[in-house]
């Protein structure tokens, strides 16, 4: 019979409470009816009537008490609620068709009851039936096509693991052979932003592609997102594992979410392919801190640009000076917001990024070894073939990790010792290494690592490939740390590095093409060790240390710094540890602010427009002997003169350690004799008293 419709409803009707006072005066007719309907539609099946109803009967309680006690989250619980149904429903036989046939009949029987007890059906009300109804077969029909696949022995591992993979984050689908989407968790459909039924029964070419369009889907880069770059596409093509593909999705409620997948094939007992495995990780946090890392880089790029302007002397030192001052200068802000995001979220989201941000601490000290005098070499005889595979076992993971790795071979010929640092020459082994990787990208292939004894009484060192030749060009500014090619900054940077190294070692590095037009070379040549012609290379002695000073507990801390996001950050996480801080943005300030109101410690950046954090440091000495005072900066002091230095408690390096600078304003006792009164703390550097 034709359902009529209201027209011009003066007041919008809420649906769910028209839907609970239908069902609770009238769910008893409804079961009837929906039972009835049944019976018509699956006459094969014998099923005595009692059992037919119970579980109709059960999932209309729930659904009142659902409607009743948590509103509108009916919609998203109820279909939890009838997941079991399927699997029920496999029990007594029915088809997947029977399944579909029975919801149907759910959905039109309600309309029915409805629009006969009120004498019209609200659109609302109407919209609000039909979403339910679908949402609970959806739901339903992924526990039934669990148990058929469970009772055909496919994806066994998927029909364990359900139970728990509704309760975690990370969502999973499985895919058949032709593309149907035949399973999907519940955080599949929160992560993309869809109705589960969008995705569930969905094929790759129908309607998985118009979700994808309904959520703009995309790459990183801008492009957008195709159903053959979805990762179990990939995996059936390949008959292999697909990791790490990053898709950006814009949800309904508004904001992007980059969703990290990946896909693992799952194979028979016979060996042929079942299907695929997919699963969606949120990788929104980091991807969004990957972004600031990026900003900083590009800043990076635009400082080196404006070095560009001047000599190339000029330029040498203050690419090191300047951009590492700025870099850090961004990497102490992460740091802190690290800090005070890991009191409120999950730690575990944002390990990776600290774990980054250590990374490019470690490129800001290469880059800082242009501008300062190297005192900490300590030259000795090394075997070049025992580091030669010290240096691979620590590349190693670097070197396979990729899906296409880079193999060594080694071929040392025992050629003795020569005269370098230990720790150095390893490192210098690995950037070599390492600068092969990214040569070989993504192809991989084969390295050859050679050590030789040649006749005038040297050593050589070769790293080989068998890529493409380098250009003439190329291999002109190999080692020029100003050049600006794309991707070529950092590599260069390591490599101007390494030949400073080998030089000051009375050596050379050099890189050459392999003849036959078939690779290129690295080739390191060191004089052999004559320990009786060399002498060891001496260390700058420390000088004669005043008596310790002794510090109160202290409590209140002025943070000095010209860059604002520094300061309001220091300051932010030092008040969580309980400190009264105060900021003051120039040295003129910090000096009158200390006049005002003296404080127990000063955390002074060495670098300031009007006074210098050393020039500071000088003035409160004078005025507070006994205050603590630290140079918080992201310059290398090792150049300092130790006058400057025996001013100050400590020297923090940014990106700054939390912990360490707790420590340090948290002490309240004379430091040990002959300790400079700094913290030894990883992060700080004691400075002499």
């Amino acid at each position: 019979m034709a359902i009529p419709f209201l027209q011009d409803t003066p007041l919008p009707v809420d649906p769910v409470a028209a839907l609970l006072q239908l069902l609770e005066e009238e769910e008893e007719r409804v079961v009837r009816l929906w039972a009835k309907r049944i019976r018509a539609e699956t006459y094969e099946l014998d099923i005595p009537g009692r059992n037919l109803r119970a579980p109709l009967r059960g999932m209309m309680d729930e659904l009142v008490r659902l409607l009743r006690d948590r509103g509108t989250d009916a919609l998203r619980l109820w279909p939890e609620v009838v997941r079991s149904h399927g699997a029920r429903r496999y029990d007594q036989r029915f088809d997947s068709e029977d399944l579909a046939r029975e919801f149907k009949a759910l959905e039109e029987v309600l309309l029915y009851v409805y629009a006969k007890r009120n004498g019209v059906l609200e659109p609302e009300v109407a919209t609000f039936i039909v979403e339910l109804v679908g949402e609970a077969h959806a739901s339903a029909q992924a526990s039934f096509a669990r148990v058929l696949k469970t009772e055909e022995v496919r994806f066994r591992e998927a029909a364990v693991m359900e139970s728990v993979l509704h309760h975690v984050e990370v969502g999973i689908l499985l895919a058949e052979m032709d593309g149907t989407v035949s399973f999907a968790t519940p955080p599949v459909s929160r992560l993309i932003g869809v109705p589960m039924r969008a995705v569930v029964g969905s094929r790759s070419q129908t309607s998985l592609s118009a979700v994808l369009t309904q959520v703009n889907a995309r790459h990183p880069g801008g492009e957008p997102f195709k159903v053959s770059d979805m990762p179990f596409m990939r995996a059936l093509r390949e008959h292999g594992p697909v990791r790490g593909v990053m898709m950006v999705v814009e949800r309904p409620g508004g904001g992007e979410a980059s969703l990290e997948m990946s896909a693992t094939p799952v194979w028979e007992e016979g060996g042929e392919l079942a299907g695929v495995i997919q699963t969606f990780t949120d990788r929104t946090e980091a991807a969004n801190k990957t972004k600031a890392l990026v900003s900083a880089h590009g800043e990076l790029r635009r400082l080196q640009g404006r070095l560009l302007q001047r000599t190339r002397t000029q330029a040498l030192g203050q690419l090191a000076s300047g951009a590492a001052h700025a870099l850090n200068n961004f990497l102490n802000v992460l740091r802190l917001r690290i800090t005070l995001l890991r009191r409120e979220f999950k730690p575990e989201h944002l390990d990776a990024l600290d774990k980054t941000v250590g990374q490019v601490g470690e490129l800001v000290a290469r880059l800082q070894e242009f501008n300062v005098q190297r005192t900490e070499e300590q030259i000795s005889d090394v075997q070049v073939d025992a580091t030669v595979r010290e240096a691979l076992e620590l590349a190693r993971a670097e070197l396979e990790q990729r899906e296409h790795p880079v193999s060594v071979e080694l071929h040392l010929g025992d050629p003795g010792a020569v005269r370098a640092d230990p720790g150095f020459f390893r490192e210098l082994v690995v950037n070599l290494l390492l600068a092969e990787r990214e040569r070989l990208g993504d192809v991989g292939g084969r390295v050859r690592v050679e050590t030789r004894t040649e006749s005038d009484g040297w050593v050589s060192l070769r790293v080989e490939d068998h890529a493409t030749p380098y250009g003439t060009e190329d291999m002109t500014r190999m080692f020029d740390p100003l050049n600006r090619d794309a991707g070529a900054p950092q590599l260069s940077l390591l490599l101007a590095v390494a030949r400073n190294q080998v030089q000051r070692w009375g050596g050379e590095l050099s890189v050459e093409n392999l003849s036959g037009g078939h690779g290129a070379a690295f080739v390191v040549r060191l004089p052999l060790a004559r320990s009786s012609e060399e002498a060891e290379q001496a260390g700058v002695g420390r000088g004669p240390t005043a008596g310790p000073r002794r510090f109160q507990q202290t409590r209140r801390v002025l943070v000095v710094d010209d860059d604002p996001d520094n300061a309001r950050m220091m300051a932010e996480v030092l008040s969580e540890e309980g400190y009264d801080v105060k900021v003051a943005h120039s040295g003129d300030v910090a000096l009158k602010m200390w006049e005002e109101r003296r404080y127990d410690a000063a955390l002074l950046d060495a670098v300031m427009p009007d006074l210098s954090g050393w020039e500071v440091a000088r003035e409160l000495r004078k005025r507070s002997p006994q205050a603590l005072l630290a140079i918080v900066t992201g310059m290398d002091v090792r150049g300092q003169n130790r006058s400057n230095l025996a001013l100050v408690d400590a020297v923090f390096r940014k990106p700054i350690d939390v912990g360490a600078l707790d420590d340090f304003l948290g002490q309240s006792e004379s430091p040990p004799s002959g300790s400079g009164g700094g913290s030894s703390s990883a992060g700080a550097s004691p400075a002499p008293a």
